[in-house]
């Protein structure tokens, strides 16, 4: 079975130390989300007389905070606690169609005596799921059999579930997560939706749920990081996201990294994989600490805070041209500039060339740039240089030559090894789905919060990249993950079910 609890301190006192941080930000967002609570509350109470923008953020800013609870006290394995103003759990509504499960022991005779089994009655639980397009009930019906005998008492024992003593199955929660991450549904437009099924499942609810499922799935997304510095070549970009201030009634800008691991160009046998990272900002001992096993290649943009990375690990810097052909661009739809435009049609002849050696295994991707790109880029290198005394050093367009010219001096190594790449676009789409999600949910709610987004972004953002159906995966791999050997997690990984499925 999955224990989250190896990941914690195995020294007592430092274990001490780190269970009362956490419980000290447990209690540090509950306070935050009573708050909340009262002041959603109060707006709704005068809601013709309060923007329903303002009344959206707070909705927003709940749910952010009840997800991060939600992980802690799974990562804790505390009980949950019971709030007076918690919604209570209602039954699930008749006209959801139900289908039973009947769990029996196997045994006819009584394992104590041998006497015959008689059936005394019967336990039924019942489990919320979701199948694609429609919601429908499990009832998991275990009967409880006596023997004839000795009355001794059997019965089957109920099968682990994503959310002990939970009332979801574990498609529903993919669906939500799914939904949340991957179609940028806040949690309260999913309440909204689920209501008009004929569903009570409260935004809180729903924030207790993704909380849990993304503590459980943690150390699928922790493999899916090793796979992806496991490669000889990665991709990394980072963007901000905004994180509560509790206290202060204000928003953090805090960041999502992305690392991600793509040898398709170049026929390698590796899956592709994405791995996401929070941290409450952009300081450079972040990334320094993701990619502290590291060794190989990484494509990024000019961000300061690698350096310290080159200079003292044995990561090797590769530029990115998008991002020089981006300060052309800017500077010829402002000024519309025939050395910009220049510049543009020399990076369109490198992009040509790669496109001819896309799918090439990695001698004959050098063999191609040796002989089409190194010519262009030592041409585009040398008429940079010549065009840059012809501008006023202060302009917009001086400013993108200089940026080119030294971010090509740290491109050069993509000519000679055919496992890299002309830019880093790998881990800008990667972010995409970051950048649209924000705008949806605005912000997190704590650290735990964000990463809880990261490992949702981590899980779903590698099933898409994988051609795997994150909700599909999601569910069978909930299904299964409670009662799975940690050593064996990486069975569970999506390019894993993808062979399976097929």
């Amino acid at each position: 079975m999955l224990d989250v609890a190896k990941s914690l301190p195995e020294d007592p006192e430092e274990l001490r130390r780190f269970t009362a941080l956490l419980l000290a930000e447990v209690k540090s967002q509950a306070m935050l989300i009573e708050k909340l609570r009262h002041q959603l509350a109060g707006h709704r109470s005068h809601r013709f007389g309060t923007s329903s923008e303002t009344i959206e953020q707070l909705q927003l800013a709940l749910e952010a905070s009840e997800v991060a609870v939600a992980k802690m006290t799974a990562k804790l394995r505390l009980p949950d606690e019971e709030e007076k103003d918690k919604p209570k759990r209602r039954p699930i509504p008749d006209h959801i169609p139900r289908q039973e499960i009947e769990l029996i022991t196997g045994d006819e005779d009584c394992a104590h005596c041998g006497g015959t089994l008689r059936r005394l009655g019967e336990d039924v639980t019942e489990e919320l799921e979701y199948v694609p397009g429609r919601f429908i009930v499990n009832r998991i019906v275990r009967p409880r059999m006596a023997c004839s005998g000795c009355e001794a008492f059997t019965q089957a024992a109920l099968p682990s579930r994503p959310i002990e003593r939970g009332r979801p199955g574990p498609g529903l929660l993919a669906h939500v997560l799914v939904s949340k991450y991957a179609d940028h549904l806040p949690l309260y437009r999913q309440s909204q939706i689920f209501e008009r099924e004929g569903l009570d499942l409260d935004r809180s609810t729903l924030a207790d749920w993704v909380g849990k499922s993304t503590a459980l799935l943690e150390p699928l997304a922790d493999a899916i990081g090793r796979h992806v510095l496991a490669g000889q070549a990665i991709f990394a970009d980072d963007t901000p996201v905004k994180m509560l201030a509790p206290g202060t009634g204000k928003t953090a800008t805090a960041r999502l990294w992305a690392y991600g691991r793509d040898e398709r160009p170049w026929n390698g046998d590796a899956p592709p994989a994405s791995w996401y990272c929070f941290s409450p900002d952009r300081k450079g001992q972040h990334p320094k600490d993701h990619l502290a096993s590291y060794q190989g290649w990484m494509h990024a943009d000019g961000y300061a805070g690698f350096e310290d990375i080159y200079r003292s690990s044995d990561i090797h810097e590769v530029a990115c041209m998008a991002h020089v052909r981006r300060k052309f661009v800017d500077v010829h739809r402002a000024q519309g500039s025939a050395i910009a435009d220049g510049a543009i049609r020399r990076i369109a002849q490198l992009y040509a060339v790669e496109k001819e050696a896309r799918g090439s295994p990695p001698d004959q991707r050098v063999e191609i740039r040796q002989a089409k790109a190194a010519p262009i880029f030592d041409e585009l290198e040398g008429w940079l240089h010549d065009q840059l005394p012809t501008v006023s050093g202060k302009s917009p367009l001086a400013m993108a030559i200089r940026y080119g010219l030294t971010r090509m001096k740290r491109l050069r190594p993509y000519l000679d090894h055919g496992f890299l790449e002309l830019d880093n676009n790998t881990a800008e789409r990667a972010m995409r789905s970051v950048a649209i999600g924000r705008k949806n949910y605005l912000f997190v709610g704590s650290q735990t919060g964000g990463r809880a987004a990261a490992i949702a972004y981590t899980l779903i953002e590698t099933a898409k990249l994988n051609g795997v159906d994150p909700q599909r995966w999601l569910a069978d791999t909930l299904a299964c993950i409670p009662d799975y050997k940690i050593t064996r997690v990486d069975d569970l990984l999506p390019w894993h079910w993808s062979n399976k499925a097929a």
